[in-house]
């Protein structure tokens, strides 16, 4: 089989890169995407029995100890059923006040459900550009890590209130793929009307062949792609493949899954129809090539042994390793790390402007909080935002 092309079903033979799948519970970190035809019926409203089947699952992931955040689209859909707005296509005005009112209704149906089984659920909304903006990724992203780490399950959507047609996803595949690289997930699960991918689309084509893997998105993969489905999704399987390509290029393995039944995150792993796209053999994110070398560092850190020692070993650099600091910087810029001999060791994105960093350079954790009159972000430069980029730099002066 040529590299790149999918596996289909019964055919074993695969390319050389990881293609197995294991338990969605094995997973650490799983982010849930809800197409809007599964959370809404265009005449009757919430489909709330479904609601509370997927809320289980959710639960029982949480309990065999997985991170689980979840891209729920709805929120337009869910406004158009309580505005009674007729049927076909909005405008972008007519869609933003859907969604005004959606976003309430779906909030809401989110909390009660979840704390059936004791969870509790934080709303968020993004946009196109908290993602793409260094600085309000940081911001995102930083907000989603603490609330998994007080218990929380996220709720994203994209902020359809505010976002225009020229900042905006246009569909939850893409956003929820971004989200999964932003916060390191190492399985993203695209749940919605269709069972997965096939080499056409089945309703137009009813020989169309099903893929139980795609090892690899290539251009031939992309092509079998068609358009979107209904007026309640943006989606299709366009948009699937391009949040697949976000995704496994990040390390992050992709499953496509009919939503319809009950329980569908359990019926995966019973064995229901699903196509698994397969990580990348060779993860490199976008994120670290960019702070690698793709831009100019606005500033400099030069640090102690002690803290190269640290950054060696994978973790981040905070205040008592920095000795000091150059550059006239923002928070989120990307900044270059030297070691004592004035070697370049690492690049990242600071989490302090250059005015804060240089206050509290050289001091401990506990005490940034007496120095800015604020309790600020335990790292300097969080690991998840540093690569090494190794000591064959020329010295700095």
């Amino acid at each position: 089989m040529p590299t790149g092309l999918p596996t289909r079903t019964g055919d074993r033979q695969i390319a050389p890169v990881e293609t197995s799948r294991k338990p969605v519970a094995a997973h650490r970190r799983v982010v849930v995407k809800i197409g809007s035809a599964l959370l809404v019926d265009r005449s009757l409203g919430l489909k709330q029995e479904w609601l509370e089947a997927l809320c289980a699952d959710l639960a029982a992931l949480r309990a065999s100890g997985c991170d689980v955040l979840v891209v729920s689209s709805g929120a337009i859909a869910l406004g158009r059923s309580v505005l009674d707005l007729p049927a076909g296509m909005l405008k972008l005005e007519g869609s933003q006040a859907a969604a005004a009112v959606g976003q309430i209704a779906l909030a809401r149906a989110w909390s009660a459900a979840l704390a059936e089984r004791s969870i509790i659920a934080g709303q968020v909304l993004l946009t196109l550009g908290d993602t793409e903006d260094r600085r309000r990724y940081l911001n995102a992203r930083a907000t989603l890590t603490e609330l998994m780490k007080l218990g929380a399950v996220p709720i994203i959507n994209e902020n359809d209130t505010v976002a225009t047609t020229e900042i905006r996803y246009g569909d939850n595949d893409r956003l929820a793929a971004r989200v999964a690289t932003m916060i390191g997930a190492d399985l993203l699960i695209l749940l919605s009307d269709v069972d997965g991918m096939y080499s056409a689309s089945p309703s137009i084509d009813p020989d169309a062949q099903f893929f139980d893997v795609v090892s690899s998105i290539t251009p031939e993969i992309e092509a079998m792609a068609g358009g979107a489905a209904s007026e309640l999704s943006r989606g299709g399987m366009r948009t699937k493949v391009e949040a697949g390509k976000i995704a496994t290029n990040a390390g992050c393995a992709m499953i496509i899954a009919s939503g319809k039944d009950l329980h569908p995150i359990s019926a995966i792993d019973q064995g229901a129809r699903s196509t698994f796209f397969a990580p990348s053999g060779q993860p490199v994110t976008a994120r670290k090539t960019w702070i690698a070398g793709q831009l100019t560092p606005m500033g400099t850190l030069r640090i102690d042994k002690g803290a190269e020692r640290a950054l060696r070993m994978g973790k981040s650099l905070l205040p008592a390793g920095v000795r000091s600091l150059t550059g006239d910087f923002a928070r989120g810029d990307t900044v270059a790390i030297f070691d004592e001999a004035g070697r370049e060791i690492a690049r990242g994105l600071i989490a302090y402007d250059a005015e804060e960093a240089t206050r509290i350079a050289g001091c401990k954790t506990a005490e940034i909080e007496a120095i800015l009159g604020y309790s600020g972000r335990a790292a300097m430069v969080h690991r998840d935002d540093l690569v090494l980029t190794g000591a064959s730099r020329e010295p700095m002066a």
